[in-house]
């Protein structure tokens, strides 16, 4: 590894695309808000926080070559693709979308209530939205999902996503990027986890609040970028969850 180098980027610094339907904040460059200098961490490119009002969301629209991880913390979102896939995701449960040489998706609020005999659309849908590079551009587009809802309730650092071989044997749901792996834990009032030693680590609060070894205390929304760092422990100030990506290799090098 080479010199460690930590930067904490903080939830109101992120740009923000607000309609009448929709609240994102992006941690990178994304549509209209474009900044040359922070485009990417290690392979990680988008990194979206959204909240889809109720019986709203993303009409069907176009990806390629890319990785797409959608984690809910609330709410439920309904997925419809191309391949025929037809999918209610909601929080404990893994979803991936492999682009590759082309797919049609959207995604759209499933949140909704039963009320004197009608359902109606009741709450926002409010998920982290996640797309790394794969190995190899014009792969076959495929999409998995698998329920984690167990294994997270039991505290640690659970693999949600990889396609790190080191983690083959436990992680929810394989990516096509041999470099990246996706972890989430979910905390009680002073749990601790332990990140893994990584070139990149990209460290995202998606609820409450965390202290982090070295670097402070991060609420929700603030992030932690680190490059050739890694053991640092993560202690909930309060009930807390945490994404963590961890990458080998940056844009670019993964086809090298």
């Amino acid at each position: 590894m080479g010199a460690v180098s930590v930067a904490v980027h903080r939830a109101a610094e992120r740009d923000q695309t607000t309609i009448e339907w929709l609240d994102s904040a992006h941690s990178f460059s994304f549509g209209e808000h474009y900044d040359p200098t922070n485009t990417h961490h290690g392979l990680l490119l988008v990194h979206n926080e959204d909240v889809v009002a109720p019986g709203q969301g993303f009409d069907t629209h176009p990806h390629q070559d890319m990785e797409i991880v959608t984690w809910v913390l609330k709410g439920s979102l309904v997925h419809q693709d191309s391949l025929g896939n037809n999918g209610i995701i909601y929080p404990g449960l893994a979803q991936r979308m492999s682009a590759g040489s082309g797919i049609l998706h959207s995604e759209k609020n499933d949140s909704w209530r039963i009320d004197g005999g009608s359902a109606e659309y009741d709450e926002p849908v409010h998920f982290v939205q996640m797309w790394v590079v794969p190995d190899t551009a014009d792969l076959t587009p495929g999409y998995q999902q698998l329920e984690i809802d167990d294994e997270l309730a039991r505290g640690g650092l659970v693999t949600v996503a990889s396609g790190l071989p080191r983690y083959r044997d436990r992680t929810a749901i394989a990516i096509n990027s041999s470099h990246s792996a996706m972890h989430v834990a979910r905390l009680d009032d002073a749990g601790v986890v332990s990140l893994p030693d990584a070139p990149y680590l990209h460290v995202f609060v998606a609820r409450g609040s965390v202290e982090v070894e070295g670097v402070g205390t991060l609420r929700q929304g603030d992030a932690v970028r680190a490059t050739d760092s890694g053991g640092q422990r993560v202690r909930a100030l309060g009930p807390a969850e945490v994404i963590v990506w961890e990458m080998h290799a940056r844009l670019g090098e993964q086809w090298g």
